[in-house]
């Protein structure tokens, strides 16, 4: 549906330039932005390969287990119906702790895996308990310490000072972390208290 939409859109301004006489316009800006879609993408593998590197040093170092260790607690209280030594409860940490460094494509492919074990603990069903609920509300709203990616950007755009956003950013994606554990937890009162569990 998104594709439908994106085509839609280009088809509808292509027609609005020929009718107005600004292809020129047009072929421009396709020209301009197809080159820096390249130097985004050339910008945040750089900068993706680094951070990725310190998580795998990190990783060898015993760090991620230790910080795994950390929020192991906060995440059990989270996740009650999934057991402690099930591997759902590895990958939504290890997506957690990517998402806080700011590496949403590196946390993607693990919260797809939690995805998928949080989907058998729910017996394959079409519908989402409320571990996978849970973890999508967590996993959008994720609390950002160093937003690498934004960064990332920011410095191919030659921003005079990338890392100024650091503060800010944990402040708000904070706040919409906290907010989106008190939404899911009333939804989930909610639902329990008439009884549909």
């Amino acid at each position: 549906m998104v594709n439908l939409i994106w085509a839609m859109l280009a088809l509808v301004g292509i027609v609005f330039a020929m009718f107005n006489g600004t292809m020129n316009e047009v072929n421009e800006a396709v020209f301009k932005g197809a080159k820096e879609a390249v130097t985004i993408s050339i910008g945040m593998i750089s900068i993706l390969v680094f951070w990725l590197g310190l998580m795998r040093i990190a990783e060898h170092a015993g760090l991620l287990t230790k910080l795994a260790h950390l929020c192991k607690p906060l995440v059990r209280r989270l996740f009650p119906e999934v057991p402690a030594d099930h591997p759902a409860m590895g990958y939504i940490v290890s997506n957690m702790i990517a998402n806080m460094f700011g590496l949403g494509n590196a946390a993607t492919p693990m919260g797809i895996k939690a995805m998928e074990e949080l989907k058998k603990l729910n017996g394959n069903r079409d519908t989402a308990s409320r571990s996978m609920v849970t973890f999508l509300a967590m996993n959008t709203s994720g609390i950002t310490l160093i937003p690498a990616t934004v960064i990332s950007i920011r410095m191919t755009y030659e921003s005079s000072a990338p890392g100024e956003i650091i503060g800010t950013t944990l402040v708000a994606s904070a706040i919409s972390t906290i907010g989106a554990i008190f939404i899911d937890r009333y939804y989930y009162w909610r639902r329990t208290r008439g009884g549909k569990r």
